[in-house]
């Protein structure tokens, strides 16, 4: 029912008998903190400094010196579940997010984006009075709607954010991101070649922001979400980092891993009876390994530290911000990453990752002629499971999994104001889940979350406050229950004992065992103690499925390749019959926004009134690494398919002629992962070739009309290159994909997040 709206204030014919009325601003009080949550992505639990590693984060570590550092903290086993959680302060799936954002399934545990009827951080702190801002990955919306057509109900503006500076995919070119500012798509500042990289330029604007909103309102506590694209693939870093770790890390990561793993007993982080765990099902030892297996595996390990590196000389021009400000002591700052370190780079590492997701491994005798691209623009690496695992020191698995390589992760607390001086640099080992960071916010500030927000009932904050351990390293845990779930595979933490399912897609889950360790002195899950515990592991899948039904896990779902052709429902940006036309000037799209070439039999048509002279780029879509551009040179039509850096090069051997035309060109796939490419001007065959990979993932970067934005995926042009002649329109006709590209889709979408 619509409110009725009264003046307080009274109203009479002349001005002097009336009385005014100045509503009063929400405000949460004068000495209400700032509060800033900066997220790492894919970073294990071992690779900052503090935790184990030898790679230099000499800033997060300043920030442990002078907070909290907790050693037993959880997240989901994939990014957008863990931000969900993290802005919610609820479970994952209660609010509707139980994988990746880039899916919906129809079910409440999967749409796609945070429920509304569970108010984010930034929507309470907003009511509160606060400024409210996010710069980085956001990764919780519909990938469908992240084009500029909207709708915008689930970006970060629409979500309690008064400002927004990042990209809203679950990854981006380090050096050529695509960026959106508040609700629109712009093009980076500037490029490689003058030192650009987007975890200095999010800083930048973070900085900014927090300038505007203390420089007009001084008075008004400020909120800031900090999501770093950093450490997710790619890993790129500039090369004054990269020089700096060359030949760091040539002793192997089963030296590095046993050095890390001393040094956190050393150091209290983890307790001094956990055992290494084994190394995982596929990681050879280092000494078994080819002179070009240790060479490319160093070389990726190296990359990821120089990535890190900067990432932390970031945070530390973030925090020297705050201070020259003078906001820093009374800041709340938390720290942490949003799952473990990441598997998707296979047993070898990969140079480009899309090769990865075509079903192509790349083997270290050919990737090594390459090695010196690695960590730079011409690369999309990630690396090997040997360097995943020893990131996640002294945990089995990885990201996706379960088990506590993939959900137990770094985390600083960082309060000047509120933390007491004796407890500064000290640790906490509660049980603690990311769940439970704004519940514990709210409690620090005296902030109620709503139960009823803009007419919509809200959900219950399930998460758990820990802010009574702040002060006390000896208080109990404040969560003692605790459920995952990710693709199906299982876990409960419950107390001193944990129950985990590692479950295969497709599987029957009365065929897979259940694994059940005792915690508090196994904290590396290393003896499976099921069978000689069958009581105990009864009651913790018992417990599980009461969870489950609890936070609305249910039903679990394992799908993949059947979430993308649910993209192809009613009220989506795909049309039934594939049909897409496109009309200059448009902004760049996001590849799920439109049409899929990969894998697929396309017709692409550009109608244009040529003049002899014009040139530039119809259609392109992907990077210098890999993609395809349609564009006209030198008169001719010419058409660059850049697979994984080979280009083969399809030119008309006569001119376009003066006038209008059809311009068209014809992607078919062979036999294999053969296909060919087919120019044609007025239905008429102008060139054709074949290709010996006929790509089934092209690229996470997605299309461009009339022009080539970001990196230049052909090498016979500078992008932007815009078309200086009139485009009309291009038309796209995308048949279906095999079901063997359906599948590498599936398993591409889910493994780059």
């Amino acid at each position: 029912m619509a409110q009725k709206y009264e003046f307080p204030g009274k109203i009479s014919r002349y001005v002097a008998d009336s009385e005014p009325f100045y509503p009063e601003p929400a405000h949460p009080g004068d000495q209400a903190p700032n509060v800033i949550l900066i997220l790492l992505d894919d970073t294990g639990f071992a690779q900052m400094g503090c935790f184990g590693s030898d790679i230099d984060t000499p800033n997060i570590d300043a920030l442990a010196a002078n907070g909290l550092q907790f050693t037993n903290f959880h997240v989901t086993p994939l990014c957008s579940p863990t931000r969900a959680a993290l802005l919610s302060g609820r479970a994952n799936h209660a609010v509707g997010m139980r994988t990746v954002s880039n899916f919906i399934t129809g079910f409440p545990n999967q749409l796609g984006h945070i429920s509304n009827h569970a108010a984010t951080v930034a929507e309470v702190l907003g009511d509160a009075g606060y400024g409210t801002f996010c710069v980085g990955k956001w990764h919780l919306a519909p990938m469908e709607q992240c084009s500029a057509a909207g709708p915008f109900d689930q970006w970060p503006l629409a979500r309690g954010f008064n400002r927004f500076y990042g990209f809203l995919d679950g990854e981006t070119d380090q050096f050529y991101p695509e960026l959106v500012a508040d609700n629109h798509p712009i093009d980076p500042p500037a490029g490689p070649e003058d030192g650009y990289h987007v975890s200095a330029d999010l800083v930048d604007n973070a900085l900014k922001i927090i300038s505007d909103f203390k420089g007009v309102r001084p008075d008004r506590p400020f909120m800031g979400y900090v999501a770093f694209g950093a450490t997710h693939a790619p890993h790129q870093a500039p090369p004054e980092y990269m020089a700096k770790y060359r030949g760091k890390f040539d002793e192997g990561w089963d030296v590095v891993r046993e050095r890390w793993f001393k040094k956190q007993i050393e150091t209290g982080v983890i307790p001094a009876d956990t055992q290494l765990a084994p190394r995982n099902p596929g990681v050879k030892a280092w000494e078994d390994l080819s002179d070009n297996e240790r060479r490319l595996a160093a070389r990726m390990q190296e990359a990821f530290a120089a990535f890190l590196d900067h990432t932390d000389d970031q945070i530390g021009r973030l925090v020297e911000g705050l201070r020259h400000l003078g906001q820093l002591d009374n800041t709340i700052l938390v720290v942490h990453a949003d799952n473990g370190a990441s598997q998707e780079g296979g047993p070898f590492g990969v140079m480009h990752e899309m090769k990865f997701f075509n079903g192509i491994i790349e083997m270290p005798d050919e990737a090594i002629k390459n090695i010196d691209d690695i960590g730079g623009p011409n690369s999309h690496c990630n690396y090997p499971w040997g360097w995943a695992q020893c990131g996640n020191t002294p945990y089995r698995w990885y990201k996706q999994n379960t088990h506590e390589g993939g959900v137990h992760v770094p985390m600083i607390f960082h309060w000047p104001q509120g933390v007491p001086n004796e407890q500064k640099g000290s640790k906490r080992d509660q049980f603690v889940f990311v769940a439970d960071i704004v519940p514990t916010v709210y409690d620090l500030i005296g902030v109620t979350p709503p139960d009823v927000r803009r007419g919509l009932e809200q959900l219950p904050v399930t998460g758990h406050s820990f802010a009574s351990v702040l002060g006390d390293p000896t208080a109990p845990a404040t969560n003692t229950v605790q459920y995952f779930e990710n693709a199906g595979s299982l876990a409960v933490v419950a107390g001193e004992w944990k129950a985990v399912l590692k479950h295969t897609s497709g599987q029957p889950y009365g065929d897979e065992k259940w694994e059940l360790y005792h915690l508090a002195n196994d904290r590396s899950e290393c003896n499976d103690v099921a069978d000689s515990n069958p009581q105990k592991l009864d009651e913790m899948v018992a417990l599980w499925w009461e969870q489950a039904e609890t936070h609305g896990v249910l039903p679990l779902d394992d799908r993949g390749v059947q979430l993308f052709g649910a993209r192809f429902r009613k009220n989506s940006p795909h049309p039934e019959d594939r049909r897409y036309v496109y009309r200059p000037p448009m902004s760049p799209l996001p590849g799920q926004a439109t049409a899929g070439l990969g894998g697929r039999n396309v017709d692409l048509y550009a109608t244009v009134t040529f003049t002899p002279g014009d040139e530039g780029v119809l259609y392109a879509t992907g990077t210098q690494n890999s993609g395809l551009s349609l564009f006209v040179q030198n008169n001719k039509l010419v058409l660059d398919y850049n697979a994984f850096g080979d280009h083969t090069i399809v030119e008309s051997a006569n001119a376009v002629p003066a006038g209008d035309h059809e311009l068209r060109l014809l992607l078919r796939r062979g036999d294999g992962m053969a296909g060919q490419l087919t120019l044609q001007i007025d239905g008429s065959e102008v060139a054709t070739a074949s290709v010996p990979l006929y790509m089934r993932m092209m690229s996470s970067v997605g299309p461009s009309i009339g022009h080539d934005h970001g990196s230049p995926v052909s090498t016979r042009y500078s992008a932007p290159y815009s078309y200086t002649g009139v485009l009309h329109e291009v038309v796209i006709e995308s048949g279906k994909p095999r079901a063997d590209v359906k599948a590498a889709e599936a398993q591409s979408e889910m493994n780059r997040q």
